[in-house]
């Protein structure tokens, strides 16, 4: 493959709000390039995942390399990275953004701008992208074009008189998009002489070839057999093979400035690949590192534990590959009284929580518990010292502790008035705090709320979209930290700590909290030969309180008639036994138990 002058090339990435046909766009450009031939296209090509497509979500940026013939006579290539639209995979949009010079926009031509559109329009703005307006969906009864094109420049403020508009579902005006990314988007910039600079984007691991890394080419070129290294862990390896999706592996001989492309170079250690990194010449190193991505922080923090004890190195050893691949969770090891080993996962958000969970049990084949979703909350002890609280159990007494701050978030929620009055009325009741209300074109509305995070991270968007019938959309943005009312809500079960179950709350939502919780528990412990107590206290005061009553044997059963004395020395003797079970008895909590109450609505 000869390389192509860096005045035809195009690197570009999609960036929508959920369900505004990305994937769809990306299969008719992958088509309508003849990339694939018809018996080999499917719908959704780049969601290679079974979770992707049954979810009809984007969760990985995947990357394609497509050749367009353009109207002026000269071949292109198209570098294409497909974005996620979920604001729980904002780092993967901020990754794929970070490796190009333009963005396609693609605006339903029916619903117009979302909260998750803003979103991911105002990261591109940050990145210096060049923006291309797609409106997308015009075929169908409900579409507004003019009116749609009227609220990106009112609510964006980016210009879209020359917007195209398409139908992706129908492959309607698809080379207009073509053209209009040779003729307004920015050629990448680069030297073929200068040392090789190449920014690490991503990394998968292959069962095959081991860790094989996605890299943009800044400055050089990255040939097959040069030694490379890492300039963030100083790792040297030989490249193997060089390469680029089209969207198969294609194996080529070499990759120039403004390239996008694969390598494999045998990495076995997962420890090596830090998503950001710069890639360079071992022999002719460049004089600095690029810039890298803004780390991920994450926000919501879980306990992952296996059903089974003797996966815990299988979870570990999956857990090491899941991150490879999706650099934005992290993990550390734990240990729980109730749950045994495990480990203590931080995620952007709960539908990223979900998917993981849901990535470690299908490709891994584990089984496992995931305690409840807790955030991050910064402690003051009254010695002056600092800390941050990822799990609830490590919580000191707080007759320690001067102030406990919490982590609130500023979210936009665009959303039909008629169910106005709904999502203010969730929103109060989450102890959000008003900032913005306005009408955008037409009978859509724009609020603008703070709310503490810990509120969200249950099911906040699931009563959104229910109470809004789905029409409501959804983001947030991280803002401050601040002092808060809050408390550890322990729960014991036969006056023993359970400490998977504890969690933090503001202290007026604790006792409805505790005793949703003690009234679950109790639905789900077995009984017991004797009568088990199921407290939620704070501290050592107790606020809600369930009992699973005794499974009784019929004592006096043997007794026909004679004196009532006999019959009460034998129950007696009973309550006797029963008081002593209750002093030495210990309650043993079914897996099944933890699962149901830790899925349960809080």
């Amino acid at each position: 493959m000869t390389s192509v002058p860096l005045s035809r090339i195009r690197n570009f990435s999609i960036i929508a709000h959920i369900d505004h046909g990305k994937s769809t766009l990306a299969d008719r450009l992958i088509q309508t390039c003849g990339a694939l031939t018809t018996r080999e296209m499917t719908n959704q090509v780049l969601d290679n995942m079974d979770l992707e497509r049954e979810r009809g979500i984007t969760i990985k940026a995947q990357t394609v390399r497509l050749r367009y013939l353009a109207q002026d006579g000269n071949t292109y290539i198209l570098n294409l990275m497909d974005t996620p639209g979920h604001v729980d995979f904002a780092y993967e949009v901020s990754r794929s953004l970070a490796a190009c010079e333009g963005s396609l926009l693609v605006v339903d031509a029916s619903q117009g701008v979302e909260a998750q559109t803003l979103a991911n329009v105002y990261q591109a703005i940050d990145a210096d992208h060049e923006i291309v307006v797609v409106l997308n969906k015009v075929d169908l009864p409900a579409a507004d074009p003019e009116r749609v094109k009227e609220q990106i420049e009112e609510v964006i403020g980016i210009p879209a008189h020359n917007a195209v508009e398409i139908s992706a579902k129908t492959g309607l005006n698809i080379d207009s998009v073509l053209e209009a990314i040779v003729t307004y988007l920015p050629p990448p910039q680069g030297e073929i002489e200068k040392p090789l600079q190449a920014m690490l984007v991503d990394s998968w691991y292959n069962a095959y070839l081991g860790v094989v890394v996605l890299v943009r080419i800044k400055e050089g070129c990255l040939k097959k057999g040069i030694k490379i290294r890492m300039m963030s862990s100083g790792a040297v390896y030989q490249v193997e093979q060089v390469g680029v999706f089209t969207p198969h592996m294609t194996p080529v001989d070499s990759l120039g400035p403004g390239e996008i492309g694969y390598i494999n170079a045998g990495i076995k250690t997962v420890a090596d690949c830090n998503v950001g990194d710069t890639i360079t010449d071992d022999r002719r190193p460049a004089q600095a590192p690029l810039e890298g991505f803004k780390p991920s922080i994450p926000v919501v923090w879980c306990g992952l534990f296996p059903v089974v004890a003797d996966d815990f190195e299988k979870l570990r050893d999956g857990l090491a590959k899941l991150h490879l691949n999706d650099a934005s969770f992290h993990y550390e090891a734990e240990t729980s009284a109730a749950l045994g080993f495990g480990f203590r996962c931080g995620f952007l958000g709960v539908l990223h929580l979900e998917i993981i969970q849901e990535r470690l049990s299908r490709e891994f084949d584990l089984d496992l518990i995931a305690t409840a979703p807790s955030v991050i909350y910064k402690l003051t002890l009254t010695n002056g010292e600092m800390k941050e609280l990822h799990n609830p159990v490590d919580m000191p007494d707080l007759s320690l502790i001067e102030k406990i701050e919490e982590p609130w978030i500023k979210a936009t929620i665009m959303v039909p008035d008629e169910y106005l009055g709904a999502v203010l009325a969730l929103c109060t009741e989450r102890r959000g705090i008003q900032l913005d209300l306005t009408y955008v074109a037409g009978n859509r509305v724009m609020v603008v709320y703070r709310l503490p995070l810990n509120e969200v991270v249950f099911d906040f968007y699931d009563r959104l979209k229910s109470l809004t019938r789905g029409y409501a959309s959804f983001d947030y943005q991280m803002d401050e930290y601040q002092p808060s009312d809050l408390v550890l809500v322990s729960i014991l079960v036969n006056h023993e700590p359970v400490d998977a179950l504890s969690f933090v709350v503001h202290r007026s939502a604790a006792e409805s909290r505790g005793r949703a919780i003690c009234a679950r528990l109790k639905d789900l412990i077995p009984r017991q030969l004797f009568k088990i107590a199921i407290q939620a206290a704070i501290g050592s005061r107790v606020i809600a309180r369930e009992t699973i009553g005794a499974l009784s044997k019929d004592v006096t059963a043997k007794c026909y008639g004679g004196d009532i004395s006999r019959k009460r020395k034998l129950l007696e003797k009973q309550k006797e036994g029963k008081k002593r079970m209750r002093q030495f008895g210990k309650v043993e909590i079914p897996q099944s138990a933890f699962l149901a109450a830790l899925k349960m609505e809080h």
